[in-house]
């Protein structure tokens, strides 16, 4: 059975679609000639939305969305069969949906502890839930919740007596049918559901710093009288590179004062004609190691140790780096008692300055979960966070119950299990298509 439900893809694919369809039939029966008729208020579902346009049925065989709506005394969807009626319908008021099911005979009423009734709810993808009933008050009530979807095929079967009654019927609602053509058309992309380590993070704040153990402090080796100096501060330096001469006071020789390492001048308290005193003349610094200084608030501390994984990125958001965690400050310092993470880093491009802001993420936790889907497949329906899964050409929501998320994925506690195949991409073109047929149902 094809339908017709693409209103909201471009004109030209829609066209395409049409030619493609057109003079397609579609057919339905309901099982043992048992009609089956829908109320208008069935507990608020609606199942409108697909197109019966030009069909003819054998005789003996009833389609609910053909037949005038009939509305019980309840409301909800009516199985009857000669003179034996069920109203079936939805409650969903004060805790989980749950079916109530209406016996009359004649109109009338009677003692639902003399119907034995059983439902199979056909779900899109293959699975079967099985739902018994047990009498309550006037009526019959689920003995288990009935999750969403509500949508399903259905099978029920009641006994009241040496009478056995069968319908077979469809009640369908957040489920549209889309061509793979055409799917391909609008973007539409899909993926199996599976397994994948979820990595819980805490977000750090702090700045860069040179790595002190990259740093040397230049001093002249005797006390004396500086006579030339021919570096400033910026420039790059080799190790072992003249840096500025020196007359000795007591020798009155004059000496080279070199770089220790190779790196940046950034610092220089030297000028010729000076007399060097006990400050460095000179300060050096090897930027091809630095350091991240995050701050973390003492209720964090418990969280972090040493070999963590850290995933840096810039404020602007334009570098990105990875480290582990060296050193976690004992003691708190300032009012608020903060500690201080250090991460060293490579910075062999130099991409990294002293003083940048930066975001680490620590790696806290890692968990293994059986499924787990990027949030950009996640869309919001009703009141729920859903993926659509695909069967065929058929779409339908699945509401999700949703776990630990590393920021691009999340786990799925319950909804989707491994080897579904959800859509990933496009998945809003399924949900407006969904709304705009009228598909869906308002709790």
């Amino acid at each position: 059975m094809y339908k017709t439900i693409i209103r909201n893809l471009p004109t030209v694919l829609v066209a395409t679609w049409l030619a493609l369809a057109a003079g397609c039939e579609k057919t339905d029966s309901s099982a043992g000639g048992a009609q089956v008729t829908e109320g208008a208020e069935h507990a608020g579902e609606d199942h409108a939305g697909e197109e019966h346009d030009g069909e003819e049925h054998a005789e003996g065989e009833h389609r609910a969305d053909e037949t005038e709506a009939e509305e019980g005394a309840r409301g909800g969807r009516l199985l009857e069969d000669g003179d034996f009626t069920l109203a079936v319908t939805m409650f969903e008021i004060g805790g989980p949906p749950e079916l109530r099911v209406y016996p009359t005979r004649d109109g009338k009423p009677i003692n639902p502890a003399e119907v034995q009734l059983t439902m199979e709810l056909g779900r899109l993808g293959g699975a079967v839930d099985s739902i018994a009933f047990a009498p309550q008050a006037e009526f019959l009530r689920s003995t288990t919740s009935i999750t969403e979807p509500h949508s399903y095929s259905v099978q029920a079967r009641a006994r009241v007596g040496s009478e056995t009654h069968v319908w077979s019927y469809d009640s369908l609602e957040g489920r549209t049918t889309i061509a793979p053509e055409m799917a391909k058309g609008a973007g539409i992309e899909t993926a199996i559901a599976g397994a994948r380590r979820i990595d819980e993070h805490l977000s750090l704040y702090g700045t860069i710093q040179a790595n002190p153990e990259r740093v040397r402090a230049v001093s002249a080796r005797f006390p004396g009288l500086v006579r030339s100096v021919r570096g400033n501060v910026g420039d790059p330096v080799k190790q072992g590179q003249q840096l500025a001469t020196v007359e000795s006071n007591e020798s009155l020789q004059t000496y080279a004062v070199t770089a220790p390492i190779a790196g940046v001048i950034t610092e220089r308290h030297a000028n010729p004609g000076e007399a060097t005193d006990d400050e460095p003349l000179f300060r050096v610094a090897d930027f091809s190691s630095v350091r991240a200084e995050l701050n973390v608030f003492p209720r964090d501390r418990g969280r972090l140790k040493r070999g963590q994984a850290v995933r840096f990125k810039a404020a602007d958001g334009a570098q990105e780096a990875a480290g582990t965690i060296d050193f976690i400050s004992p003691v708190g310092s300032g009012d608020n008692q903060r500690l201080v993470v250090r991460v060293l880093l490579g910075n062999q491009d130099g991409g990294w300055t002293p003083g940048q802001f930066v975001e680490g993420l620590v790696t806290v936790a890692s968990t293994d979960v059986p499924v787990a889907i990027p949030r950009l497949a996640l869309q919001t329906f009703r009141d729920f966070d859903v993926v659509f899964i695909n069967v065929g050409d058929t779409y339908e929501f699945r509401p999700l119950e949703l776990g630990r998320s590393d920021g691009e994925h999340v786990e799925v506690v319950d909804g989707l299990k491994p080897g579904d195949r959800y859509v990933t991409t496009n998945s809003y073109v399924i949900k407006a298509d969904i709304e705009k047929s009228g598909a869906s149902h308002d709790h």
